[in-house]
């Protein structure tokens, strides 16, 4: 199966005939969209799955598929994470860790999209402190229980080509907001993250990637205004057009959850740590400005390790926390 993956294949295609019995997994963000195909995908193969949510009860109205699929063959819990605040962050790991059960995978799934600029409860600009600063929180505060052989898996985006971090000025305090420009420092940040996790946790048999999903039709785009997602897809399909392309693909979140679950259970640990994986696959580098093409690639300043060491040094800062690896 593995060699017929791509950019239409869904988690269930990527898992077909493995069997996850004894592999456990915690997902972020699993009431709705790519977190709750995530999830409903690992629970069917077997899998046993904590997913976190920052509204319990809206999460348990879309959960129903995986608590039905727990039933008959892997495990489901749902825990409390708001990952705009630090706080809510430590109670859960908290939990997680007084539990003492350990984890093969994480997929940091949850996040927020161009949204009007805001800052959290700590006073992170929303984005950044939503989408970077909480998982990375989380994430290390985890970190002693995840297995050898254990797999991160963050979600990036192909958003990332828009803007290189600011380690200066995470917070647009001194330059003009834009909610786009903020968006892709966040996943470029969560890509960085991903590179320097890996190089830490690999002498331990730990790997850590980065994935793009795609477009997928989740209420991720609920901030987009007048024309919402049909309005950003009718501009690139223009785009498009002028370059003689097909138009473009809006995924199903089983088919946004694809990649994940692939770099997370599939892919070869030696071929995925560290590296920007979409459509089942390992990206190039692509400094390109071409933004229409079907593969994007990553940017190197998305991978770039001394980067990325910089970005850990100042997260640990930001959180008043610091972490070995």
């Amino acid at each position: 199966m593995a060699g017929s993956l791509g950019n239409t294949s869904t988690a269930d295609e990527v898992l077909a005939g493995l069997d996850l019995t004894g592999k456990r997994a915690l997902v972020t963000g699993v009431s709705s969209g790519i977190g709750a195909a995530t999830a409903r995908a690992l629970v069917t193969h077997g899998a046993e799955v904590v997913g976190t949510a920052r509204d319990l009860a809206k999460a348990e109205t879309a959960l129903g598929a995986v608590r039905e699929a727990a039933k008959d063959t892997g495990a489901f819990e749902l825990v409390e994470l708001d990952l705009a605040s630090l706080a809510s962050i430590r109670a859960c790991a908290d939990q997680l860790v007084n539990q003492s059960k350990p984890f093969d995978l994480v997929i940091a799934n949850a996040g927020v999209m161009a949204s009007p600029f805001g800052l959290t409860v700590d006073g992170f600009e929303t984005q950044f402190g939503t989408n970077h600063l909480g998982h990375f929180l989380l994430v290390n505060r985890i970190a002693p229980l995840m297995r050898a052989g254990g797999r991160l898996v963050m979600l990036s985006s192909s958003g990332h080509r828009g803007s290189d971090v600011d380690l200066e000025d995470p917070n647009f305090s001194a330059q003009p907001y834009n909610e786009w420009k903020a968006y892709s420092r966040s996943k470029t940040a969560n890509m960085l993250f991903a590179v320097e996790f890996d190089r830490r946790h690999s002498p331990h048999g730990i790997r850590a990637c980065g994935v793009h999903p795609g477009r997928v039709d989740t209420e991720l785009f609920r901030h987009l205004g007048e024309g919402g997602l049909d309005g950003l897809v009718a501009m690139v399909d223009k785009g498009r057009a002028q370059q003689g392309l097909s138009v473009s693909l809006t995924k199903s979140p089983a088919q946004g959850a694809a990649t994940s679950v692939w770099a997370a259970v599939v892919a070869g640990s030696d071929e995925i740590g560290g590296r920007f994986c979409e459509d089942c696959s390992v990206s190039p580098i692509n400094d390109s400005e071409a933004r229409l093409g079907d593969i994007v690639g990553v940017r190197s300043y998305a991978v770039d390790p001394e980067r990325a060491r910089a970005l850990w040094a100042k997260s640990e800062e930001w959180v008043g926390e610091t972490f070995q690896g």
